[in-house]
């Protein structure tokens, strides 16, 4: 028997067509769903979408040479945010996190920095607050759509408007908002940092055992205040983001003091623009000779300089997520006063 034919086409031609115009009708319908959101309007969701969606994970933070992986559960529960991170690599060691109060075990061969496992950028405090103002210094912009750790997603791209910081590309799951993939970009579009879920689970079934400390090892507990800081009864966080005995004569347009950490036997002020920061560290130099310049690992830039005022040497130092020219510029402009200089025994 003669095979039916309609228009040239085999019943499994049709079907096979009719198939492929469904999934394309599919996609166009999802694709019409999120060009009804405006980058803005999943940027806004973000900052909520950190704290207040309970998950449970495994992410990857790369930075240059250096790859962590870390387990997280994560409860947003009777208006309290929890949180456990997990070291999966490089030695034990685990964060706790209940509401304000923190405790860090450290590993046997080293100690648990979060400013070196934990990324900074989008997947800090900086996207809880408010986000409007980083129009004035990024270009926000729909990038489509991806599907990741097994959940759809939108990509936004923020592109800096000017040299002086860097670009960032964010993949938010659909349904919550949710950060599960980030990068930070240099101007020509090279990706200095890159964070992501390799396995996701978005749930509110997480038991009160996930978040209970495991690992064997000396403990330190930390309180956090409302700025994300750590203080504690010996040192005191300053809470008054200012320069005391110095100054800047420059800094690039939007970064405004937003934190003053303590620093040992210094002064330190830390600039935010909302999404990137970096922090400013002037202290006397002593009779220890440190390295000059510039080093970066991933976006973090670390730039040291000496300045001599009233026949003392200070050490400037600049941390953060600007490129390197930026970071020198700021370091080269630090001023100190005549007071604090000829005060610097004190420091």
């Amino acid at each position: 028997m003669s095979k039916v034919r309609y228009f040239g086409l085999s019943p499994v031609d049709l079907s096979l067509r009719w198939l492929l115009a469904l999934l394309l009708l599919m996609v166009m319908s999802a694709s019409a769903v999120a060009g009804d959101k405006s980058a803005v309007y999943w940027l806004e969701r973000l900052g909520p979408a950190l704290n207040m969606t309970s998950y449970r994970g495994v992410f990857v933070y790369a930075r240059g040479s250096s790859v962590h992986s870390m387990q997280i559960a994560h409860r947003y529960h009777n208006g309290i945010v929890e949180e456990r991170l997990v070291l999966q690599d490089g030695g034990s060691g685990e964060i706790v996190r209940r509401g304000m109060n923190v405790v860090c075990v450290l590993p046997e061969q080293g100690r648990v920095k979060l400013d070196q496992i934990i990324p900074s950028g989008p997947f800090a405090e900086a996207f809880t607050s408010q986000l409007t103002p980083l129009s004035r210094w990024y270009s926000a912009e729909l990038k489509g759509e991806d599907r990741i750790a097994g959940y759809d997603v939108v990509a936004v791209a923020l592109t800096a408007k000017d040299q002086n910081r860097y670009s960032h590309r964010l993949w938010l799951e659909k349904s919550t908002g949710l950060l599960v993939k980030s990068h930070v970009r240099s101007s020509g579009g090279e990706v200095l940092e890159h964070f992501q879920f390799t396995s996701l689970e978005i749930t509110d079934d997480i038991a009160d055992s996930e978040f209970e400390v495991r690992t064997e090892g000396r403990e330190i507990s930390r309180t956090l205040n409302e700025s994300g800081q750590y203080s504690d009864s010996q040192d005191k966080y300053r809470k008054t983001p200012r320069m005391q005995g110095w100054s800047l004569t420059w800094r690039p347009e939007g970064f405004e003091p937003a934190a003053a950490p303590v620093s040992g036997r210094g002064q330190a002020v830390a600039f935010s623009d909302g999404l990137a920061a970096f922090s400013v560290f002037v202290e006397s130099a002593g009779r220890v000779n440190m390295p000059t310049g510039a080093s970066r690992v991933g976006a973090t830039t670390i730039y040291m300089r000496n300045l001599h005022s009233e026949n003392r040497v200070f050490r400037v130092t600049v941390v953060g997520e600007i490129p390197p020219v930026t970071a020198r510029q700021v370091a080269d402009s630090v001023q100190v006063g005549k007071a604090f200089a000829l005060g610097a025994g004190d420091l």
